[in-house]
């Protein structure tokens, strides 16, 4: 079996997945439609943004935070093949490690953004201005973010055992970097303290990036803010292939 075509069954091992979880599809969309929903109209008379209104500013910080979820939490599926066995037969394979974890990053980043997808158009639906020209690169931004992410999720996953303890780990890492990426509120206008603790957040610069193309307004240059999300990948990608070779097949 060639590395390239591994790559592919694990990846559309990861679609078949999820195509049939109906439940993991709407579970994602909920919490993110109902902070648009309720939030984003009901305070956008209230809340005042620079540039456009505040469903507006929202939409991208919302998109990203279904991408975060959506991906990141793509790693319990590492626990979950080691719990059925299917990691142990997919580990004595005649194939490198490595490739199996580009597969399942893959296939969750894919995932994640038919999720993105399905959020932007619900977000277009309940009002908030879009810069169709953008959409493409906004695309491949998120499918970028969501290789990131998810092998963020391979490497946590892969020093643990315990699906419970993984869910724990996620929605304390999770939940800080997305209050914290400004999705909620300008950046401009937070204390000094959160806003020097958003700049260590890779999220942040995944709102900004996103902001920048769907609504044409940033207050990080693009440049920047796919610079550090470059290097994040990279580094993300290092570290859940090192994680996942210490597995004990």
């Amino acid at each position: 079996m060639s590395e390239l075509t591994a790559i592919y069954y694990i990846w559309r091992r990861e679609l078949i997945r999820f195509s049939r979880s109906k439940s993991r599809i709407i579970g994602s969309l909920a919490m993110p439609f109902f902070f648009l929903a309720i939030i984003g109209t009901g305070l956008g008379s209230v809340v005042t943004v620079a540039n456009g209104s505040y469903l507006d500013f929202m939409a991208p910080g919302i998109l990203a935070m279904v991408v975060l979820f959506g991906s990141i939490f793509s790693g319990v599926i590492v626990i979950m093949d080691r719990q059925f066995g299917f990691l142990k037969e997919t580990m004595v394979a005649p194939v490198r490690r490595t490739s199996i974890v580009i597969g399942k990053a893959l296939g969750g980043a894919t995932t994640a953004v038919i999720q993105g997808l399905l959020m932007l158009g619900i977000a277009m639906l309940l009002g908030a201005h879009i810069e169709m020209v953008d959409i493409l690169p906004a695309v491949a931004l998120m499918f970028m973010v969501s290789v990131m992410f998810v092998s963020l999720g391979i490497a946590i996953a892969s020093t643990m055992e315990d699906m419970q303890g993984f869910q724990l780990v996620m929605n304390f890492l999770v939940m800080p970097m997305f209050f914290l990426s400004g999705a909620l509120f300008p950046l401009t206008t937070a204390p000094d303290p959160i806003r020097w603790l958003s700049y260590i957040n890779p999220m942040t610069y995944v709102v900004e990036a996103l902001r920048y193309l769907l609504t044409g307004t940033s207050t990080m240059p693009i440049a920047v803010s796919g610079g550090i999300l470059g290097f994040s990948l990279v580094l993300s990608v290092l570290l859940a292939t090192w994680l996942f070779n210490r597995i004990e097949s």
